[in-house]
């Protein structure tokens, strides 16, 4: 071993390539080595700008790998070090590690800024795009032109003075998007309320007491003889994370607590040290200066240029449509629940509230299909779902996926760890499981993230991907493993779907492998794509089996969960849609000049797109991380976006004689050749069209969802 290999162990966040150490990553370490790895790279990059600038100046044609390799390791050096502090960040979060995250978040964001605004990288990009039409590809093309698109949007072409006001605002709008996502972890998790009485867990389940006395455990609670917490006996702790707050406003009887809870959960981060209001006010701000230097009028037109939609037009007229066939269903669907709350004579019955939503939702859905999704959870163990999942990905991609913990290493006990291989046994690829909600230190939510992308080493040698995959679902207890929801199975197919088009890329560029370089409108079609499978007849008899017993799931529930599918459709829709509406018109129409707040102008759009308007304490804004702190800004919409892809991809499987397993196969090997392997090597539609052979239409997309378009006399 040398020297430098001997350093690089020591200190793991200089070795930017491999697997990552996590245990060894300490935030002392965090602050040390980014600092050298900066330092390094900047000088690494004055080298490859003096090389470049002298070629340029001898008027020599430049080659590919004379600028988009250099630039690339420069890039994935810094992706691979920041990428493990932001993961640890995200799922083992404590205030040392956030310190150490916010003390090197504005040099990273500088270095990105001076790459992104660098003369010579874009003369030399230009003169590769001028050469591009005799020596180059069409994914070469791709990933010049996204370059240089990207270069633009940091601001390449800025005097020095608003270059300077740009760069400024950038490291500002990194640090706000840390603050707001920190705001929300800590809002969720100081939330808490201790339950003693038996009347104030009425109507729960036994699984989500069992979670509950867990909760009073964690908090030290005893009971009243001072014995340990029990899901019999109490005390109990609901709280805000989804573990424990779904099964309350689901299940709950008691009104007060459902209206107590619910208040608190819209209120996050919207009061006292935790407020996230006047973050969103500056982040829309700085956004809407940050895209007027670049020539845009707005930031939601910047957004777009990278997208499959052309512009906010286009975005709103999809929005509209969906919004129209959905505001009829959605209204029946609300005296439905009112009907039913008239038949147990409920006294809201004629005056639902919020907080009543899930309540009744639940009680319709067993009166009218006998379907209680809390008795179906012993059905859906994690591991019985992972078996059913992977068998799956087998029967339509032909992969092999098997455990493999102990050969990487995890940063949490939790963790599992998978290989993803060929029928050969050769292996494709690896990936992180991290299932279980942790509130006191992991983010909320779900996500896949790149740990590793598939590309060549220094050496020439193939890196396999390797995934992160992150979800937050039910953990175990001492006496049962993770029994799953349904919705939690959806969720858990949703993220391997973007997993599945990390690991299975063919793309020979890095810069277009897996999820690189895919318009974010459609990088949701291969997760919305697999959650359809969840009710494939075949797919769930493979999984859905008594975690006790064995029992398989009776067909009669079965086709309760088919039925069930479109069951308050009309609710789910206009709830994409006021989400959708309300991100792309923060970021188009509110301005600072107005006369009204963010939340104002989210309350008018909430006119025509909720039935039951938002109450006086709901800041729902305060906790919208996917557009404050995430990638989504005037983004969000890309989940409908994506959703008429997705459904019309598995259409195609609906057209066929599904016990004809050949048919079967062969459709998913398109799927895996065209969708999961090609990524952005070209455009959405263009890919698209290779696997459907025509391009995509909202006719499955309806059907799905159990809706009808209607283009005029849209009810209001």
């Amino acid at each position: 071993m040398t020297k430098s290999t001997e350093i690089q162990k020591q200190r793991p966040l200089l070795e930017g390539q491999g697997i990552p150490n996590f245990k060894e990553i300490t935030p002392l370490q965090i602050k040390d080595d980014l600092s050298s790895l900066l330092r390094e790279l900047n000088k690494n990059f004055t080298g490859l700008e003096q090389e470049l600038e002298k070629k340029l100046n001898d008027k020599r044609s430049l080659i590919w790998g004379e600028v988009m390799t250099p630039l690339h390791n420069l890039s994935e050096r810094l992706r691979w070090s920041w990428g493990v502090v932001c993961h640890l960040n995200s799922v083992c979060n404590t205030s040392e590690l956030r310190e150490a995250h916010s003390s090197q978040q504005p040099e990273v964001v500088r270095f990105s800024n001076r790459v992104g605004q660098s003369k010579t990288i874009y003369r030399s990009l230009c003169s590769l795009r001028d050469q591009s039409i005799h020596t180059f590809n069409q994914t070469q093309k791709r990933i010049l032109e996204a370059e240089l698109l990207s270069m633009k949007q940091l601001g390449v072409g800025l005097d020095e003075a608003n270059q300077k006001q740009f760069n400024i605002a950038s490291e500002r709008l990194a640090e706000l998007s840390t603050i707001f996502s920190n705001n929300v972890l800590d809002a969720t998790k100081d939330w808490s309320l201790r339950l003693t009485q038996k009347s104030d867990i009425s109507g729960l389940p036994i699984r989500a007491l069992e979670i509950l006395a867990d909760s009073a455990k964690e908090y030290g609670d005893k009971s009243e003889d001072n014995s340990l917490p029990t899901a019999e006996a109490g005390p109990w702790r609901i709280g805000l994370d989804i573990p424990r707050y779904i099964p309350f406003m689901t299940h709950g009887i008691n009104r007060e607590l459902r209206e107590c809870l619910y208040k608190a959960h819209v209120s996050r981060a919207s009061k006292g040290k935790l407020d996230n209001r006047t973050l969103i006010r500056e982040i829309l701000s700085l956004r809407s200066k940050q895209a007027k230097r670049l020539g845009y009028t707005n930031w939601a037109e910047l957004s777009l240029c990278n997208k499959m939609a052309t512009d906010v037009e286009a975005v709103e007229d999809l929005l509209e449509e969906l919004r129209c066939a959905a505001i009829p269903v959605a209204q029946k669907e609300l005296e439905a629940l009112s009907d039913c709350a008239s038949r147990c004579e409920a006294k809201e019955a004629s005056n639902l509230a919020p907080w009543d939503i899930s309540f009744w939702s639940e009680r319709l859905k067993q009166e009218k299909f006998e379907l209680n999704q809390e008795e179906l959870r012993p059905w859906f163990p994690l591991p019985q779902v992972l078996d059913g999942l992977f068998n799956l990905c087998e029967r339509l991609f032909e992969i092999k996926i098997q455990k493999a913990d102990g050969e990487a290493p995890v940063w949490h006990q939790d963790v599992q760890f998978f290989k993803v291989r060929n029928q050969n046994e050769i292996d494709l690829a690896y990936f992180y499981l991290d299932p279980y909600c942790r509130p006191s230190n992991k983010r909320g939510g779900a996500w896949m993230d790149e740990c590793l992308g598939k590309s060549k080493s220094n050496n020439g040698e193939t890196v396999l991907p390797v995934a992160y995959l992150i979800c937050n679902q039910t953990p175990p207890t001492k006496e049962k493993p993770s029994l799953m929801s349904f919705e939690e199975v959806e969720t858990l197919f949703h993220e391997f779907g973007h997993g599945l088009q990390h690991m299975l890329t063919q793309v020979e560029y890095p810069q277009a492998a897996g999820i690189n370089n895919i318009e974010w409108d459609a990088v949701e079609l291969p997760s919305q794509f697999m959650e359809n499978w969840c009710l494939d007849k075949k797919t769930l008899a493979g999984m859905a089996k008594h975690w006790k017993t064995g029992e398989p799931l009776a067909d009669k529930e079965f086709k309760k969960l088919q039925l069930s599918r479109t069951f308050n459709s009309g609710f789910a829709t206009l709830r994409q849609v006021h989400f959708a509406l309300t991100d792309i018109r923060l970021h188009s129409k509110w301005n600072d000049g107005l006369d009204i707040t963010p939340d104002e102008l989210r309350r008018q759009i909430a006119e025509n797109t909720t039935l039951i308007p938002p109450i006086e304490e709901d800041q729902f804004l305060c906790a919208f991380s996917h557009i404050f702190a995430g990638g989504y800004a005037a983004g969000y919409y890309s989940y409908k976006w994506a959703e008429v892809l997705s459904a019309d991809a598995y259409a195609a499987f609906e057209e066929v004689d599904s016990n004809n397993e050949n048919l079967i196969k062969n459709i998913g090997q398109r799927f895996r050749d065209t969708v999961l392997s090609q990524g952005g090597s070209q455009s959405p539609q263009a890919i698209f069209k290779a696997f459907r052979g025509r391009a995509p239409n909202t006719k499955a997309l309806i059907r799905h969802s159990g809706l009808s378009i209607k283009t005029s006399n849209c009810i209001e």
